[in-house]
């Protein structure tokens, strides 16, 4: 087990060289040897799909459990506008040098130099290896490959497939996996949730499992596990995510000595559909590609409540485009969702309480005409009118902002291993990539950066020169992880209270989007760590399980995954308070320049934020990581 301070073994030399200088050097294991390990992943969607395709194809032993009924329905799917590389096929000044530079000054200076090259990298490999699945991405007229601008960026280096960019790269990498399952080489459990990690000898042995279907407790014994379990921003209650996201996995894994980084850095995404009613349990995002051609505006006028139609153009603001004018309606998401949230807080919102901003299409239909139009964007014109039941092609869109991703998670090495040896994090479950704020189109590319090019290579180091199997689910560490698990379980049925879990979840996501959302400060943090342990106990006091733990019982499902959340934000919140400074999505309010910019500290916070647990019911550890910035310099991020 790795303790503080924490090396994230970068390979020596120069930036361009550092990946393929590692990979030469990694020890190997040979091709007999292979299929003498067992790796678990847990997670099928694009980062845990590709990954147990990927080791199985390399002739691993391989268990993927996922809590779906099939590998199909993980939240990646819900991924639309597309997937960034570096391809420069519109010759437009694109390049893997400008694609790292990008998503650094994106991340606001908070990521590690060599991950974030590494993703560049590789990024051109993803869009060659997807092409060779088949997967549908747009085409224009000549038949090449079609690219599209996303916010943050000035060139247009997103890959897309209409609206549906993660459902195509899910069902490419659901095909590299039902391969390997027919093959033998995978064994896929559906309707399986991870509830607990084994740690022997201080390294990751194995895992506790509940199958969802009835109950049954399972102990999965590895030499190696892999977690792909995506992001915790449905601890907001509200959020863009499916709605079975949970921290769970990752925080099983911090409480059994896997430390996290960056808790704090969740990302606020500008273009979702508004809320309409309290009772609401999901939001609905819409594509950051709409704000290729959609402009994006409020009325001038305070308390303006006529129709659109109705206000001329003369008496709009264009707030984005004002701000921002290199960018525009491209601006990152962090930036829009704060400029969003400025020109609704003086009243010029649009809509049912005023919280809403318009995505008007009338200006680009006009000038490329319907069918263009369309083509680029139809099936999200669909979903909007479905939901809303209002037609975007006669009145403008209305969005604002919701969270939607985690950009912190837990604490990895170059090699994407957490602080437990033989327990690997990947895509959005670890923290590697994306800094303070992830730039549009980015999540695909890191989720199947990590599960095609980076992990096999990275997991057979590990493995190298290991006995193969050397954990047994016969072992004491099992049987002490089963039965706390179990302890657990029976805990949250026993309480026998008459309030439904998604009460408590609905406040404790009122409380944290009001201490810990789109900007926070001293005097909200401090409450928030006052009220949630109110708010935990009187969850165990009071909280409503009908059924048992050993049957099929959806309630014990999200009461579990609660429990987890309300133990995590104290976390969370610990690390907003700590990091004193603004950067990317974090926001103090005492840390903003006299335009209202983030303000940065990298005197005192150029770092990594990692937690640890501790189980004497102190609160957690911080430690850092000092991040070094050779090949760029430190600068103020720009957008103007």
């Amino acid at each position: 087990m790795r303790t503080p301070p924490f090396d994230p073994h970068t390979p020596e030399g120069p930036l361009a060289e550092k990946w393929q200088r590692h990979r030469a050097e990694v020890r190997l294991v040979s091709p007999t040897n292979r299929r003498r390990y067992r790796v678990i992943v847990v997670g099928s969607g694009l980062a845990g799909a590709s990954a147990a395709a990927s080791l199985a194809e390399l002739g691993y032993q391989v268990d993927c459990f996922t809590f779906h009924d099939s590998p199909r329905r993980a939240h990646s799917v819900a991924a639309q506008g597309g997937i960034n590389a570096a391809k420069n096929y519109r010759n437009d000044g694109d390049s893997v040098e400008r694609l790292f530079r990008d998503t650094i000054k994106g991340g606001d200076y908070r990521s590690r130099e060599a991950n974030v090259y590494r993703l560049a990298e590789i990024s051109n490999q993803i869009i060659d290896h997807c092409v060779a699945q088949g997967i549908p991405f747009a085409r224009d007229y000549a038949g090449y490959l079609d690219n599209r601008s996303f916010g943050g960026a000035q060139v247009a280096r997103t890959f897309y497939a209409r609206g549906q960019t993660g459902q195509q790269l899910l069902l490419g990498a659901y095909g590299a996996l039902s391969r390997q399952v027919h093959s033998g080489q995978v064994r896929l459990h559906t309707r399986t949730e991870m509830l607990d990690l084994v740690v022997e000898d201080g390294r990751a042995a194995g895992i506790i499992s509940r199958r969802l279907t009835d109950g049954r407790i399972g102990r999965h014994a590895a030499d190696a596990v892999v977690l792909a379990t995506g992001g915790y921003s449905n601890i907001y209650y509200l959020s863009t995510n499916a709605l079975a996201s949970n921290v769970t996995a990752g925080y099983r894994a911090y409480r059994r000595g896997a430390w996290f980084a960056n808790p704090s850095f969740t990302q606020i995404h500008p273009t979702c559909i508004p809320a309409v009613e309290d009772r609401q349990s999901k939001l609905t995002l819409m594509s950051e590609s709409l704000r290729n051609d959609g402009r994006i505006w409020v009325p001038q006028s305070a308390h303006d409540e006529r129709s659109p139609a109705d206000i001329p153009d003369t008496e709009r603001d264009y707030y984005l485009e004002r701000m921002y004018p290199a960018y525009g309606n491209l601006s990152p998401r962090d930036i829009s969702s704060r400029a969003a949230k400025a020109v609704c807080d003086e009243a010029r919102g649009v809509g049912p309480g005023g919280r809403g901003v318009y995505l008007d299409f009338a200006e680009a239909i006009g000038r490329l005409g319907r069918r263009v139009i369309s083509d680029r964007y139809g099936n999200l014109f669909q979903m909007y009118q479905r939901i809303t039941g209002e037609d975007p092609w006669q009145t403008p869109m209305r969005i604002y902002p919701a969270a939607h991703y985690s950009m912190g998670g837990l604490w990895v090495d170059y090699d994407l291993m957490t602080t437990v040896p033989g327990l690997f994090a990947i895509g959005e479950a670890n923290f590697s990539d994306h800094g303070a704020n992830r730039l549009g189109a980015s999540a695909l590319m890191q989720g199947l950066a990590d599960g095609y090019f980076i992990l096999p290579q990275t997991l057979g180091h590990y493995l190298a020169g290991r006995p193969p199997l050397a954990a047994q689910n016969g072992t004491a560490a099992f049987e002490e992880a089963q039965a706390a698990v179990e302890a657990r379980l029976k805990r949250l049925v026993a309480v026998g209270g008459r309030t439904p879990v998604d009460v408590f979840h609905r406040r404790l996501g009122e409380l944290m989007w009001e201490y810990c959302g789109m900007s926070r400060d001293r005097a909200g943090l401090e409450q928030a760590l006052a009220e949630i342990p109110t708010l935990r106990e009187e969850f165990w006091s009071g909280i409503c399980v009908c059924g048992g733990s050993e049957e099929f019982n959806v309630v014990l499902e999200k009461a579990g995954r609660v429990a987890d959340y309300l133990e995590f934000a104290e976390v969370m919140v610990r690390d907003a308070l700590a990091r004193e400074e603004s950067c990317g999505a974090h926001f103090r309010t005492e840390y903003q320049t006299a335009d209202g910019e983030a303000q940065r500290n990298d005197a005192a916070f150029a770092h990594v934020a990692a937690w640890g647990f501790r189980d004497d019911g102190s609160a957690p550890q911080r430690a850092i990581e000092p991040l070094s910035f050779e090949h760029l310099h430190l600068a103020e991020r720009n957008y103007r």
